[in-house]
């Protein structure tokens, strides 16, 4: 079984602390094996020099027949027996051993060709000083990874903390918020281009937003202006339609001046919301009552059916025709919402539905969520993966592909969520979830800018 690794282990912080802890380690084993080699080559080197220089002066003794000096004798017992073989073969050397449990160094060099003369110094001091050498090698590599520590993670801490800075903002203005800006100090003067990486990158996100947002207020500006000036002239455009004789042709003037006026509508119903100058009126409704009401608003035929599917309603037992749509409510409930504006979101899932599935268009309430399935080939991949787009429809559907937009948008004021998928055994399916009580009671009441 392989364990997930925690979040926090791939962070910028941890891998430059493992980094810097690591380099430290090394860096500080490297100056300690080198320093230690050093003394201990310098130390071992003054103890044998002196111990060879004792066993010459107690050579010079034992062959003039004087007292040997202090530590040397022939055959000394405690001799290192490799040392003492080397000796008798003819060779001087010197070693390190314990003797009396003490560190000592011992010179040895031939006697009379059968016995060796040996000399013993005692080592026990430059052995401690080596090991307290050790010892603060160790402390001091501990302090100063500590201290690098402190100071790395200091400095990391500050980068990463003006990254997580960069992506709130960078997750704001993907939200929606083009206001959101990094408005890093280094990049305020305009004159210099910022020598820090981070600041560098909060430089070009804000660049970006700014650009980002301008042209989304050129487009929204233009759509609005675009809507304004065409409603003059299409009124006067119906009313003549109006006056004109019955007919087949008057039929389809008509019909196109009203496509007309509905996309003028739509236009100007989705610059109001890009604005967000859109107020809710909040009010307190039955949804399964509201879902009738849309159902016949659309036209065709309704049915109510229980959560088992049976007709609910006295002497509504046919099926819905091509236009028609099935009404079934699994769980009533009572929200708190713009009628008016779920209305509107309703009426254009069902309308959508209708004209780019097949029938039976099923509208289900469930509590406080609301579905509207049709049984066609469902939503586009597109459509499912990043939401609805205007003026954007697939195999030369019918339409502008602002209904679904302007759904979006006011479920957004609504405070509801809206997501598109495909069902299972085919047909697109809009699920929309209203805010609970609970939900709607934290909220923050409802200004200009909501």
């Amino acid at each position: 079984m392989r364990l997930a690794r925690p979040r926090w282990a791939g962070t910028l912080a941890v891998k430059a602390a493992v980094f810097i802890t690591v380099m430290c380690c090394a860096l500080a084993a490297l100056l300690g094996v080198l320093v230690h080699v050093s003394v201990t080559h310098q130390t071992v080197g003054q103890a044998r020099d002196l111990a060879l220089e004792r066993l010459e002066d107690a050579t010079t003794a034992f062959e003039t027949g004087e007292t040997l000096g202090p530590g040397a004798g022939v055959d000394p017992p405690g001799l290192p027996p490799a040392l003492r073989a080397l000796a008798v073969s003819g060779e001087r050397g010197t070693v390190v051993a314990e003797h009396r449990g003490r560190p000592t160094m011992w010179a040895a060099g031939p006697a009379d060709g059968r016995r060796a003369l040996g000399v013993e110094v005692d080592y026990e001091q430059s052995a401690r000083t080596i090991e307290g050498l050790d010892r603060a090698i160790l402390w001091s590599s501990a302090l100063a990874i500590g201290a690098t520590l402190l100071v790395g993670a200091f400095a990391v801490t500050r980068v990463t903390r003006r990254l997580h800075a960069t992506a709130r903002v960078a997750r704001r203005i993907s939200a929606g918020d083009l206001d959101a800006r990094v408005d890093d100090p280094r990049t305020r003067d305009p004159a210099r281009l910022p020598q820090d990486e981070v600041a560098a990158v909060a430089l070009a996100l804000d660049s970006m937003a700014a650009s980002l947002q301008g042209k989304l207020l050129s487009e929204q500006r233009f759509t609005a202006d675009v809507a304004h000036e065409l409603r003059t002239p299409l009124t006067g455009l119906h009313a003549a339609a109006e006056l004109l004789p019955p007919g087949r042709p008057t039929e389809l003037v008509r019909d196109r001046v009203a496509a007309l006026r509905t996309l003028t509508e739509d236009l100007l119903e989705i610059s109001r919301l890009d604005t967000r100058r859109e107020r809710l009126e909040p009010d307190t409704e039955e949804l399964g009552a509201l879902a009738h009401r849309v159902a016949r608003a659309g036209g065709g035929t309704t049915v109510t059916a229980s959560a088992a599917g049976t007709p609910e309603t006295p002497g509504t037992s046919e099926t819905p025709g091509a236009a028609g749509t099935e009404v079934r409510v699994v769980r009533d409930a009572r929200v708190e919402t713009d009628r008016r504006r779920l209305e509107r979101v309703l009426g254009n899932l069902l309308a959508n539905a209708h004209r780019h599935g097949r029938a039976p268009v099923v509208l289900t309430v469930d509590g406080p969520v609301v579905t509207v399935r049709d049984h066609g080939g469902g939503f586009p991949d597109y459509l499912v993966a990043h939401g609805p787009q205007r003026f954007r429809t697939e195999g030369g559907a019918r339409g502008h592909g602002l209904g679904l937009t302007i759904a979006v948008g006011q479920a957004e004021v609504l405070g509801a969520r809206l997501a598109f998928t495909n069902a299972a055994d085919g047909g697109a399916v809009a699920t929309l979830t209203l805010p609970s009580p609970a939900a709607r009671a934290q909220e923050e009441p409802t200004g200009p800018g909501a």
